[in-house]
């Protein structure tokens, strides 16, 4: 755990940092498409350290999770095999991701929405739906409804009980790092068990 309170200490600084919004606008870029680190806690950090910009913070990174999105899908369409298909061995979704084609192909708006909404890795999606050939545009305002919803929910929260919030994090880290862990395999199972019936 101590590893991770240094990480979160980093991820901290960002916030009085002139380039802590950049920052989080290509890590939310870069973790729908290919990198395994979500932008949820610099989100956070960077409300924390200016809250009355957390709407903007939130919308920063809906813009650059959505446009990241849409580089997995184009990965998705024109590069599976080459890289697609080592991100899903990463994450060990390969023998899933015949099934998950064709659900995203029956009904790609509702399940691009439900694993936008939760911490299902997103590149997992929209290299999936990009496999799919799933509609664009339907693909494109799902994702911007799920992300949008997500990151504005987390911004909100935010601004509404900041230095609350704060304490909250640094009184219970390490649970909350469990509690995470433990979101990411409920994320898997609900998906599955809300499309695999």
């Amino acid at each position: 755990m101590g590893g991770l309170r240094r990480l979160y200490a980093w991820v901290l600084s960002w916030a009085q940092s002139p380039w802590g919004p950049a920052a989080l606008f290509v890590l939310a870029f870069v973790e729908s498409s290919f990198f395994p680190i979500p932008p949820d806690p610099l989100l956070i950090a960077l409300c924390l350290g200016a809250v009355t910009r957390s709407w903007m913070f939130a919308l920063n990174c809906t813009i650059a999770s959505v446009l990241g999105g849409m580089l997995g899908y184009v990965i998705g369409m024109t590069a599976f095999d080459w890289v697609g298909l080592p991100i899903l061995e990463f994450y060990g979704k390969v023998d899933d991701f015949e099934r998950y084609r064709e659900l995203f192909r029956a009904q790609g708006d509702l399940a691009v929405f439900v694993a936008a909404l939760t911490p299902v890795p997103y590149k997992l999606v929209t290299i999936t739906a990009g496999a799919a050939d799933m509609n664009v545009p339907g693909f494109v305002l799902a994702s911007i409804v799920g992300r949008g919803a997500r990151f504005f929910a987390v911004a909100g929260l935010i601004w509404w009980r900041g230095e609350q919030i704060a304490g909250f994090i640094e009184r219970h880290f390490e649970k909350l790092s469990i509690a995470f862990a433990v979101l990411l395999v409920g994320g898997f199972v609900a998906f599955r068990f809300l499309f695999d019936h």
